[in-house]
């Protein structure tokens, strides 16, 4: 789909800022984006991620709505991914979940819910139940430490700092004029701005959103060069789901906390323990790992944990709420917002039940 050739001004270089500034540009129109930071997005919630895709395993914590949208993204992803000049590391091997002996209740009645949203989500992929023989053929370097496991097949993942960095570079490629520590609010354009102003900033628009906080996470990136794990590897924790995604030349990253907190501070020393003791728990050679980084960021979240689109003037848009599922539903959430702007509305957004505010 695509509009009549305009202008777009859009506010916040995050991972759904850049994606819609180089989809724009590329059917060519003007492009100009804003952000309070530079092009490595170090005020973005899209640089600590684990930058996966797993609709099945996030179904424990969010809705059918979202789940759908990853599996959207599934298809999607590869697609941008493979119209950008510079490389992105990929991943679509399918999520290991597994758990120690005390939480085998909590592993219960997770696999009772993840087959329930099968029932419902028709088009996820049928879960397999693993036992020792099963696990030592999906991840044998496991085999020796869990017996039985839960394998999601189909779940992807990509490496979100070089996604981050080839859309910075495809923005100069295709002309998109970048204004880096340029913080602006919709306020600083007039009512009768010249084409189109799209807001993708995240907590920056709080005075724009009634209720949106911030959810603070911290994660982990580290170098193992001693632990070979082929997917992310998911563990069944009492607290929060812990996991450990692992990216190229053996650099893994662990996450993630989950905290009500817009606290912007380095991580806390027992979340930082509890990160590193949980993945050496799940493999004895992160012993010998080097911390490359323990790094913390506020996810913005409105107070239904849900994504929304809405529009707030005539030629204004805005795109918010993406939580912990950005990298999940990125894909999903752009081309809604390309349907809105080609033709004044969306069919996708109700295949997602997604919240569409339009004029």
């Amino acid at each position: 789909m695509t509009l009549q050739t305009t202008s777009f001004t859009i506010l916040g270089a995050g991972l759904m800022g850049r994606l819609l500034a180089v989809a724009l540009a590329r059917q060519g129109h003007a492009v100009s984006i804003y952000d309070n930071g530079g092009p490595l997005a170090e005020h973005s919630a899209a640089r600590v991620a684990g930058g996966m895709i797993a609709p099945l395993a996030e179904s424990a914590i969010t809705e059918h709505g979202v789940v759908r949208m990853g599996r959207h993204s599934l298809t999607r992803w590869p697609e941008l991914l493979g119209q950008l000049s510079a490389p992105v590391y990929f991943q679509q091997e399918g999520t290991l979940i597994v758990w120690h002996r005390q939480d085998a209740q909590e592993a219960a009645r997770l696999r009772q819910q993840l087959d329930k949203t099968r029932t419902v989500v028709t088009e996820l992929p049928a879960m397999q139940v693993l036992d020792s023989a099963s696990m030592a053929q999906v991840e044998p370097a496991l085999a020796q430490r869990f017996a039985q496991g839960m394998y999601l097949p189909g779940e992807g993942q990509l490496d979100n700092r070089q996604l981050l960095a080839a859309l910075a570079q495809e923005m100069e490629r295709l002309g998109v004029q970048t204004h880096w520590n340029s913080p602006k609010d919709p306020a600083d354009f007039p009512a009768d701005h010249a084409g189109w102003l799209l807001d993708c900033r995240g907590l920056g628009a709080r005075k724009q959103w009634p209720g949106l906080r911030g959810v603070r996470g911290e994660v982990a990136r580290i170098h193992a060069p001693d632990v070979t794990l082929q997917r992310p590897t998911r563990l069944v924790h009492p607290r929060y789901p812990i996991y450990i995604a692992p990216k190229q030349d053996h650099v893994f990253i662990i996450g993630a906390t989950e905290i009500e907190s817009e606290d912007l501070s380095p991580p806390s020393v027992r979340s930082a323990l509890e990160l590193l003791s949980a993945a050496y728990a799940v493999h004895p050679g992160f012993a010998e790992a080097r911390i490359i980084e323990v790094a913390s960021q506020c996810r913005p979240t409105l107070p239904d944990n849900l994504p929304a689109i809405r529009q707030t003037a005539p030629r204004q848009l805005e795109i918010n709420g993406m939580y912990r599922h950005g990298y999940m539903v990125a894909p999903a959430m752009l081309d809604v917002a390309l349907e809105v702007l080609g033709t004044g509305g969306s069919d996708l957004a109700g295949r997602f039940d997604l919240s569409l505010q339009l004029l």
